[in-house]
């Protein structure tokens, strides 16, 4: 068995997230909304943008000089090397905003230990916004500020929960439009933040729950440290602890079990 990463090998691994995080925004930020931005469609019909490619270079030549052995699986250059320690990274998560000029969007940077994320840096500069975490150290935010603590919410009934479903076409498209209507019936209050932001609302103690579908592994690695060290569950759909199963449900912990009966049942 692999032993478990130490207090100070994670506290080294953050530092060097926040400085990757530190030289994405330097490529991202200055390309947003910006008149010549260059705008491609791949494969899957999502767009890319020149923003994407070089804020992922620039995160994968930091790795290269400073953590070697590393692994490194990106959105927009897939996998290298190996999987044991292995950089997660979305480079512009919320590419379809970036490109519109709409500031809800932003880099991830999930360092995952044989399989399961134990750092996560999200950093949306637009808003001038950064979250943290790694495991046993809390999860943080900051803008300008101190860095300050962040907790899940403790609300404790459906009856009172606001939940953000992401996309209505997410949900049909799995099969699972009855029940989000469900949900949306039995809560407090529904709306779709979409991407990233919504991870981050729910680490803040804002809502209660996010859940979506079609997800690979960098659309949410990151986010599953901050989100469980605020004290938060993150599974994918039908509880599983996991984020390779195309599907998330996260909450702020006293309602999980109560929203995987509400949606399974």
């Amino acid at each position: 068995m692999t032993a478990s990463p130490s207090a100070e090998e994670l506290a080294r691994d953050l530092e060097l997230a926040l400085r990757l995080a530190d030289a994405a925004d330097a490529q991202s930020l200055p390309r947003f909304d910006s008149p010549d931005l260059e705008v491609s469609t791949k494969a899957d019909h999502s767009h890319v943008t020149d923003a994407d490619l070089a804020t992922e270079r620039a995160i994968r030549e930091v790795l290269a000089s400073e953590r070697p052995d590393d692994g490194i699986f990106g959105e927009e250059f897939g996998a290298q090397g190996s999987t044991h320690r292995q950089w997660i990274i979305d480079p512009i998560d919320g590419t379809a905003n970036f490109l519109r000029g709409v500031p809800l969007w932003g880099t991830m940077i999930a360092l995952a230990i044989d399989g399961v994320p134990q750092v996560g840096v999200v950093s949306m500069p637009a808003l001038g916004r950064r979250w943290w975490a790694a495991t046993g150290a809390g999860a943080w935010t900051a803008t300008d500020a101190e860095p300050r603590r962040i907790r899940a919410s403790a609300v404790s009934s459906l009856d009172d929960a606001s939940v953000s479903f992401q996309s209505i076409t997410q949900w049909a498209e799995s099969g699972h439009l009855e029940q989000l209507l469900k949900l949306a019936d039995r809560v407090w209050r529904d709306r779709a933040y979409g991407d990233i932001y919504a991870y981050m609302l729910l680490a803040e103690g804002r809502i209660d729950m996010v859940a979506e579908f079609g997800v690979k592994e960098y659309d949410v690695a990151a986010a599953v440290p901050i989100v469980r060290e605020a004290g938060g569950r993150f599974t994918g759909f039908d509880g599983t602890e996991t984020i390779s199963d195309r599907s998330t449900l996260a909450s702020n912990g006293v309602l999980h079990s109560a929203l995987l009966e509400l949606l399974h049942v």
